[in-house]
């Protein structure tokens, strides 16, 4: 998909930094086909245009990001939090909620284009040093649930999602319907009790499926 192709919604309660995210994503060539000052109208904004990402603010009026996200993560939307809070506690919540990335607005213009376009192709994208919080919470909470496990077949088409192949290639390297590989990774989804595929990635990472 182009720069062209890409479709983006921006969510947040300042209307001068909005603007600004806005000026920065159109200046990359990225097309921001809608914007919202509340999470009530995020949510209605990305129902009735299904944007390919949307570039949201954790605090605002009405619904909070991880309401939003938790509303628009089901219609296909991947979601990039933009925002001011690095705690813990706030980029847990997000990803959690489904977010696919967590951006603070330190970040300048070039990384915040560069944080959509991975979020758009399905990255997990987080600022320096959240990473590694993320990680450390899927490591402890999958200690305190036990070890779940996963088929032969679930294990071997996580390791290589992991790698970053699509589910079509994956269906093709291992002779099995697109429909098949995608059953696969929702029951794997399911079995380790884990939000979406950037989870899924991460714990393939820290199981030591694929090497970053």
């Amino acid at each position: 998909m182009s720069d062209g192709e890409l479709r983006l919604v921006v969510a947040d309660d300042h209307p001068i930094w909005r603007d600004a995210v806005e000026r920065d994503l159109a200046a990359a060539g990225l097309v921001v086909v809608g914007a919202a000052g509340d999470g009530d109208k995020a949510v209605r904004v990305c129902t009735a245009t299904r944007p390919d990402v949307l570039v949201c603010d954790l605090q605002m009026p009405g619904r909070s990001g991880v309401e939003v996200t938790r509303a628009v993560v089901p219609l296909g939307v991947k979601v990039l939090v933009l925002s001011a809070s690095g705690e813990q506690a706030d980029v847990l919540e997000a990803v959690k909620a489904g977010a696919t990335g967590y951006l603070l607005k330190s970040a300048s213009a070039p990384e915040l284009v560069d944080a959509v376009r991975r979020t758009a192709a399905g990255e997990a994208v987080f600022t320096s040093g959240l990473a590694g919080l993320v990680l450390g919470e899927y490591r402890r909470t999958e200690s305190d649930a036990g070890a779940p496990r996963l088929t032969d077949r679930e294990t071997e088409v996580l390791r290589l999602v992991a790698k970053g192949l699509t589910a079509k290639q994956v269906a093709e390297r291992l002779s099995l319907s697109h429909r098949t590989v995608e059953n696969h990774v929702q029951n794997a989804l399911t079995t380790l009790q884990l939000h979406n595929r950037v989870q899924l990635v991460r714990y393939a990472v820290d199981k030591g499926l694929v090497t970053e």
